[in-house]
């Protein structure tokens, strides 16, 4: 028997900052809220914890627990989704996507934005996944390393392949088989998320800024350094500049990266470890360059000349927000054609023009320039085939892993 990881709920991250009186779409409203609370409520281990929490351990259920499909006499679907993470009308309560969703099938959508957390949602939602309840919800989106969890634990659907035939067709190559989900058999991505490097050419004043090493050993960056508080991105790049792949390092190769990391905190070279708020510190200046999300990045660069950013030889971080399908939800097939319907290009197009973040869909760039030809033309969102090639996932843990790698990380930033 398998038991879930001891994950009390976090409290509920900062609200997410609204779109702006230009209608430009603020930079850190997903990003600020997806990776609080993905680290540090991994490290208290023990069934003891999860007594506290007031939730048995559960047990495996391979591929799922699906209920009696009411889909065929309901035409509605209960979607679940993060803060600021969809296309929104000018009435700024509409969502048009979904719209053209329920004109063209009859279906309803739902519409919740409750996800302000990782564990925060997942504590929402394991009390009734562990007794073998319906949450109430047709379809979740959640981050990889969460996604990963909820598969391992048999708490999500298997998903039908007859019912996703854009999806299937569609689905980008470098998004194709994760570890996790070997052929997307459970989940489906909306949207993907890169780790690069950002800089303000201003506060660099002519320092060239190329690779995590500039980042980790230049001196004239003493101090002027940012990094990610969230583990993954932090440590993935720096194991990459190290030579290392994060989809398959070993447990030395971990201590050998946050050994490198705590000897730039030692030497003061690394400012601070930083949520989404490294926005702030860039567009400043108080960082001369970081570890950054390339959503933020897009958004930054749109309101100030001094914000660039550079893809590292050593590669690319990405990881990805997924659609899923919980146990004993009622409207399955209902769900698993808003999947499809997303990864037709041209919705695809409508999602990523306001939300600036990785289109998973392969043929979006021709209807994204139809809206935003920059969009269109910005690696950032939809990324070359040189840029994925520079792409890389970091593996999935085990929850022994997860807990060991997360003290360590937690050790070094001091959280």
């Amino acid at each position: 028997m398998e038991q879930y990881e001891p994950d009390c709920p976090s409290p509920a991250a900062q609200a997410a900052i609204r779109r702006g009186p230009s209608g430009a779409r603020a930079a850190f409203t997903r990003r600020s809220l997806l990776r609080a609370g993905a680290g540090g409520a991994f490290a208290a281990g023990g069934l003891a914890a999860l007594s506290a929490c007031g939730i048995p351990p559960a047990g495996r259920a391979p591929g799922g627990t699906p209920a009696d499909d009411h889909s065929a006499r309901e035409k509605t679907v209960n979607f679940s989704n993060w803060t600021e993470y969809i296309d929104v009308a000018d009435d700024d309560k509409s969502h048009p996507t979904l719209d053209t969703f329920r004109r063209r099938t009859g279906i309803k959508v739902a519409y919740t934005e409750d996800i302000n957390d990782n564990n925060e949602f997942f504590g929402k939602i394991k009390p009734q996944l562990a007794a073998g309840q319906d949450t109430g919800r047709d379809l979740i989106v959640v981050t990889d390393w969460l996604a990963a969890r909820m598969i391992r634990l048999g708490w999500v659907q298997k998903l039908d392949p007859a019912n996703l035939p854009h999806a299937f067709a569609n689905l980008s190559a470098q998004f194709r088989s994760p570890d996790w989900d070997p052929g997307r058999a459970y989940s489906y991505p909306w949207q993907g998320i890169s780790t690069v490097i950002a800089y303000n050419k201003k506060a660099l004043d002519g320092v060239e800024v190329r690779s995590v090493s500039d980042l980790l050993d230049n001196p004239k960056l003493k101090g002027r350094v940012g990094f990610l508080s969230e583990m993954r991105d932090s440590v993935g790049m720096t194991l990459l500049d190290m030579g290392k792949d994060p989809a398959r390092f070993t447990d030395d190769d971990y201590d050998a990266a946050i050994a490198r990391l705590q000897r730039a905190v030692d030497k003061g070279q690394i400012r601070r470890f930083t949520g989404n708020d490294y926005t702030s510190d860039l567009t400043k200046g108080d960082f001369a360059a970081c570890v950054a999300w390339a959503g933020d990045v897009v958004q930054l660069k749109a309101d100030s000349p001094d914000v660039d950013y550079v893809i590292p030889d050593s590669g690319y971080l990405t990881s990805t927000d997924n659609m899923l399908i919980p146990n004993k939800a009622r409207h399955k097939t209902n769900a698993e054609r808003l999947i499809d319907f997303y990864y037709e290009p041209e919705q695809a197009a409508a999602l990523a023009a306001y939300i600036n973040y990785v289109s998973p869909v392969d043929g979006v760039k021709p209807w994204l320039a139809k809206i935003d030809r920059d969009a269109a033309a910005n690696p950032l969102i939809v990324p070359d085939k040189a840029m994925q090639a520079k792409s890389h996932a970091f593996r999935s843990l085990s929850q022994k892993e997860e807990t060991a790698y997360e003290e360590k990380f937690a050790k070094l930033t001091g959280a």
